[in-house]
């Protein structure tokens, strides 16, 4: 069931937002009723709204709103937190200050996921810093890179920078078995940050030219946790390297903070 501010949500009330996209959103995996990173994922909501709607949101009944919507189902699933003003006018989005909160949920699929293959394409996403829900371009990217024989697409702007995928950062590992993150305009993701305070690495610019030199590489986000990337482009690469099982292994022993 989807809640809004924590009832059962109007589809009246949905309909601006299946009409402009404008709102902003995170997603969390919930695993028996813990979410790694949750403390992240309510900052960015805070931070994302003032940015969105020029307003602020109160992180303890966002996770409220959460709690009610997730009771006490067992399991895994992912939930979505989206932020919207059911009351925005296309002509005027400067007046729309008035945030709602809609919690959706979904099963997840048991980790590790199979690895990804992924074709570059010259694309970046609109106010990378912000989750927005915003996403044909990069939603038309993937079914471009679909359409080709790959499983998703990989954004490499127009200074010929690799930066991040529709739905998730990279990382990579270089030659001496170090972790690398792109130096570029990408959004700043939950998973990312957990696996940066957790293990040495390096962040900086990737050019799409240096990729032949990499030997591993690997898609994250909340939902997919760390997964491996075993084609990119014409390049056939090792899902796994002792660096990246260590990543996998980390992540999936984070406890989680409870909801």
């Amino acid at each position: 069931m989807a809640l809004l501010n924590g009832h059962p949500a109007d589809p009246d009330a949905l309909r601006t937002l299946a009409l402009t996209s404008y709102g902003h959103f995170t997603s969390m995996r919930v695993d028996d009723q813990r979410v790694r990173g949750l403390s992240r994922h309510l900052d960015r909501l805070v931070r994302d709204c003032r940015t969105v709607f020029g307003a602020d949101l109160d992180p303890a009944l966002v996770r409220r709103y959460v709690r009610e919507a997730v009771g006490d189902e067992p399991g895994a699933f992912v939930v979505r937190v989206t932020v919207l003003d059911p009351g925005l006018d296309i002509g005027h989005p400067a007046d729309a200050q008035n945030p709602h909160v809609l919690v959706t949920h979904r099963p997840a699929g048991a980790l590790p996921l199979p690895p990804l293959r992924v074709k570059t394409v010259r694309y970046q996403r609109d106010v990378a810093q912000v989750k927005h829900t915003g996403l044909f371009g990069a939603l038309h990217q993937r079914r471009a890179a679909q359409l080709a024989g790959f499983d998703d697409a990989l954004f490499v702007g127009p200074d010929r920078l690799v930066s991040e995928g529709p739905t998730w950062n990279i990382g990579f590992i270089d030659a001496h078995g170090h972790v690398l993150w792109p130096e570029a305009d990408v959004l700043p993701g939950v998973t990312m940050a957990l696996l940066r305070e957790r293990h040495a690495h390096t962040v900086t610019p990737v050019p799409v030219g240096h990729l032949p030199a990499i030997q591993a590489a690997f898609a994250t986000n909340t939902t997919i946790g760390v997964r491996a990337i075993g084609t990119l482009d014409d390049l056939h690469l090792p899902t796994d390297h002792p660096a990246l099982v260590g990543l996998r292994a980390s992540f999936l022993a984070l406890p989680g903070e409870r909801l």
